[in-house]
């Protein structure tokens, strides 16, 4: 009898130690299961890109795109976030026999617009309203008025700054002084409204970086300051001519980002053309990325293709495509 007991006895302890033991190894396989690595994902770009309208001007101007579904536009594109360009709206509301009650119809659909298309509204860039740095005290206010429509532009779409230029005097140390005072003039309007007013580096005494610093620390504000392109550092072209000529002299480009990121609000990624590789062909877009990342920047990145050689809308790709690559 004893010994039929401990049989069984025996035959318990061999069924129990044999569940344990299947119980630890299953438990030991679930918990290597658990812990395995995921495997790597692509990196997220740093920033975000957005589109400048100046990019798709010649559809615009040409009348092969509504300048009303810019938005719709930048959405199909991947962009989530957009800069107006005012001149491109002006022919549409300045001869009408009310021009700031269509201006604020204008300003009505494309906020509907935006919101549609969840693509955010960052700024305007404004021309045509007179220079800010002439010597004539006069004339210098009154484009500070032209400007405050803009201003409340900005604050109604929900942007955060509008885009002026410096133009007026071509004399180095007169232009400080009187640049000072203008957009120190429309900065403290600005400011009422929770805009910022940031500069470009746009062409003549504007494109030189250190110009630009004296006078971005004259003004001395939080919500002035200014926006890097990646390629408008021309000083001087051919017949002192402002645009079309050629440049005959130009300020250093890096040095012309580094100086001016301190002061950034916004950067907008101008490009030309670009190579086999997908490179840009006149500037290191990955150099010009490694100062923006230096400064610390972590806002937008506006995508602002001027080119000829390729369509604007295959221009934007190629653009948008090569910061995304370097961005990760």
């Amino acid at each position: 009898m004893y010994k039929t007991i401990f049989k069984g006895l025996l035959c318990l302890l061999i069924i129990s130690s044999c569940k344990n033991t299947t119980k630890e190894n299953t438990t030991t396989e679930t918990q290597e299961e658990e812990t395995l690595p995921e495997p790597p994902k692509d990196p997220e770009p740093i920033f975000e890109l957005s589109l400048a309208q100046w990019s798709l001007h010649k559809e615009i101007q040409s009348g092969k795109l509504d300048p009303m579904d810019f938005s719709e536009k930048a959405k199909e594109l991947g962009f989530t976030g957009i800069e107006y360009v005012s001149q491109l709206y002006t022919p549409m509301y300045k001869d009408a026999d009310d021009p700031e009650k269509e201006l604020q119809e204008i300003l009505n659909a494309l906020k509907t617009k935006s919101d549609q298309h969840n693509v955010q509204n960052l700024l305007i860039m404004v021309d045509g309203e007179g220079d800010l740095a002439v010597l004539d005290e006069k004339e210098r206010n009154q484009t500070v008025e032209n400007h405050k429509k803009w201003v409340d532009a900005a604050q109604f779409l929900g942007c955060h700054s509008i885009r002026v230029n410096l133009f007026g005097t071509n004399d180095p140390e007169k232009w400080v002084e009187v640049a000072t005072d203008g957009l120190k003039k429309l900065s403290t309007y600005a400011a009422t409204k929770s805009i910022n007013v940031i500069v470009e580096n746009h062409g003549y005494l504007s494109s030189d970086a250190s110009l630009l610093v004296k006078v971005m620390q004259n003004v001395n504000m939080k919500n002035c300051g200014t926006l890097p392109d990646f390629g408008n550092f021309c000083l001087e072209r051919e017949g002192g001519e402002r645009w079309g000529a050629k440049c005959v002299k130009e300020y250093p480009k890096y040095k012309g980002i580094e100086e001016m990121m301190p002061f950034a609000k916004g950067v907008s990624a101008k490009s030309y053309d670009f190579d086999a590789d997908g490179n840009e062909t006149t500037i290191d877009y990955k150099k010009m990325l490694d100062i923006i990342k230096a400064a610390g920047y972590q806002g937008y990145i506006g995508v602002e293709y001027e080119g000829s050689r390729l369509s604007e809308l295959d221009g934007i790709i190629a653009t948008r495509d090569l910061l995304i690559k370097l961005s990760k």
